[in-house]
């Protein structure tokens, strides 16, 4: 990444009007969380209809709340990177206007972003099964605390995130299609571009006419429609472009 495309991400930045990120587990991965799909991801070593689905929940309840548990305890230790800090501080000077955001590890308000839409929903969130009450948790819970139970009526609780076969929440995605509609530069970061619905938030934002710019240091779906590529991991890409923009991170 030479300095000629820092330059122009940074003058892209500084002609919008209303920019929109999007983000996916790429970002994390700078701070120790795991991703998915990577090398070295999750699923490498369980099936996700094992660990994230509502099947494998009914199955067993108790081995999915230990994953989730163990997930806790790596974000626990994680702190926010470079990438999350610069979105953080453009906002705070009102240039960014949303996070939308696949991962579900509360790194980006961690940060210090204000109007993050998790479309995924929130590891440290749980929610009983049977009268919906939702409570946010402090800290990873012990394996003898597991499964956990609703406060209120007993039942079993589960983590409050979106698993395979679930819809995405409808009030978080009518936030980021509202937010991608008045986007005249969208910018993603550390995401494949698989998981749908919301991988194709982007590109709809992208066909209203705004430009987009796709940071992965891998080939994904938004490089044929890029402004600008940039094979890149988050953490580098931030740290350069916050130098350029005399950003502390």
């Amino acid at each position: 990444m030479n300095e000629d495309v820092i330059e122009k991400v940074a003058e892209m930045i500084a002609s919008s009007k209303y920019i929109v990120a999007f983000t996916g587990a790429g970002v994390s991965a700078d701070s120790g969380v795991p991703t998915f799909r990577g090398p070295g991801g999750l699923w490498e070593k369980y099936s996700p209809e094992e660990l994230a689905s509502p099947w494998g929940f009914q199955r067993d309840p108790l081995l999915v709340w230990k994953w989730y548990a163990w997930r806790m305890r790596i974000i626990e230790r994680a702190e926010p990177n470079a990438a999350h800090k610069l979105l953080a501080s453009l906002e705070r000077e009102g240039k960014v206007k949303a996070v939308v955001t696949q991962n579900v590890d509360g790194l980006h308000q961690r940060a210090g972003s204000k109007n993050v839409i998790e479309l995924h929903g929130n590891i440290w969130r749980a929610r009983c099964t049977v009268c919906g009450y939702k409570w946010i948790l402090k800290t990873a819970p012990k394996d003898e605390e597991l499964p956990l139970r609703c406060p209120k009526c007993g039942s079993l609780a589960r983590p409050d995130v979106v698993w395979f076969g679930e819809p995405l929440p409808r009030d978080a995605l009518e936030r980021a299609i509202d937010e991608m509609q008045k986007a005249d530069l969208v910018i993603v970061i550390g995401t494949s571009g698989v998981v749908e619905p919301a991988a194709s938030l982007p590109l709809m934002a992208k066909e209203q006419g705004a430009r987009l710019i796709n940071v992965d240091p891998s080939p994904n779906r938004y490089d044929s429609v890029a402004d600008i590529v940039i094979r890149e991991r988050a953490d580098p890409f931030a740290r350069k472009l916050a130098q350029r923009l005399n950003i502390n991170v």
